[in-house]
């Protein structure tokens, strides 16, 4: 089962890969346990994850609120109540920010828990630069 889940995840991530305007320098690459990070800050690193095989923006967009809370919305709240995101997104913690959708959320962790502490620290990184 597991096997099936991250064959496809990892199809997911390279189907959303974006062409074109790619920086081609590597010899910066950051490097995430068992998979390799193309993006050369944590911030980057967390909307390639989001956007990609995070699967996080068919849930949450950046200033309104979809099926899930805004991202803005998880930034306060999380920054107000001194809230771990990288916690709660491995299934540890209780929802803040809007328990009612939380059982929506929960077919998420399948996916948040296979990640490694960097690409869930990227992902909290890059709700924080919402904030406004």
């Amino acid at each position: 089962m597991k096997r099936i889940l991250f064959l496809s995840a990892v199809l997911s991530f390279a189907s959303c890969k974006k062409e074109g305007s790619e920086n081609t320098d590597h010899t910066k690459e950051a490097y995430s346990e068992g998979e390799s990070a193309k993006a050369k800050t944590p911030e980057a690193l967390g909307k390639e994850i989001f956007e990609g095989r995070g699967n996080c923006t068919a849930c949450h967009q950046p200033d309104q609120k979809v099926i899930g809370p805004s991202i803005q919305e998880i930034a306060k709240i999380y920054k107000d109540k001194k809230g771990d995101m990288t916690t709660f997104l491995k299934g540890n913690a209780d929802p803040i920010v809007d328990p009612s959708q939380f059982s929506v959320m929960q077919t998420n962790f399948a996916i948040t828990k296979e990640m490694s502490d960097e690409e869930l620290k990227a992902i909290e990184t890059y709700i924080y630069s919402h904030l406004k």
